[in-house]
């Protein structure tokens, strides 16, 4: 027999809410939201305004969380270099990157996953900055690949999924749907259809490409 769980609260969701004075929201007689500035989806933190601050804040303490705890592992000089570094792309990049490929990042994101990452792969290859070794030949020693590239290469491979699904599917018209709303003044903010066209622009990609699941899947390919 199955036992019934009637409620389920995330480990990472135990301080999701993060209030912002606002009042909250009724919706019917017993339903009672309180509105916040963020909070915690599926391990994934989600903002009001729409940016990934928080979400890769989030994440990059939870991978220095992984990184932690597989010291021992992870600095181990009789474990091989290759190993070493197959176990930190499973365990840390892995739990760094969850949920990336949905993240509308922007430049300043991209730099802080990178210097996470060349912080833990330095203490690994028992490098210091000082030592002036170039980040290509430590992540070669390691045999991973660039952050940067495995955070594009998820976002295409989301994208992809996204463009062979009916039109009618929900998920596809959230993609393409425009809103229509006035501009505020400044820079508008990046949006996640934005960054995939231009990872698509870098890599001269298109539409058609993508409805080829086997082809899609070697053009994205990092390398």
């Amino acid at each position: 027999m199955y036992k019934v769980v009637k409620s389920f609260i995330c480990r990472a969701c135990s301080n999701p809410v993060i209030s912002t004075g606002h009042s909250s929201v009724d919706i019917g007689a017993s339903a009672h939201l309180e509105v916040v500035d963020k909070f915690c989806y599926l391990g994934d933190m989600l903002s009001v305004n729409g940016d990934a601050d928080a979400a890769v804040e989030a994440r990059i303490r939870i991978g220095w969380n992984k990184f932690r705890q597989l010291v021992p592992l992870l600095t181990n000089r009789n474990i091989s270099l290759i190993r070493r570094g197959r176990l930190y792309s499973s365990c840390v990049q892995s739990s760094m990157l969850h949920g990336s490929e949905t993240w509308p990042v922007r430049k300043e994101n991209e730099v802080a996953l990178q210097r996470v990452e060349m912080r833990m792969v330095r203490w690994l290859c028992n490098v210091k900055v000082k030592d002036r070794v170039p980040n290509e030949e430590l992540r070669e020693r390691l045999g991973i690949d660039d952050i940067i590239l495995i955070l594009q290469q998820n976002r295409l491979r989301r994208y992809g999924h996204m463009l062979r699904k009916e039109d009618t599917d929900w998920v596809k018209k959230c993609m393409e749907y425009e809103v229509e709303v006035s501009r505020p003044t400044g820079r508008p903010k990046r949006t996640w259809r934005e960054v995939v066209q231009k990872d698509c622009q870098a890599r001269s990609l298109n539409r058609e490409d993508a409805m080829d699941c086997s082809r899609w899947k070697k053009l994205i390919k990092i390398g």
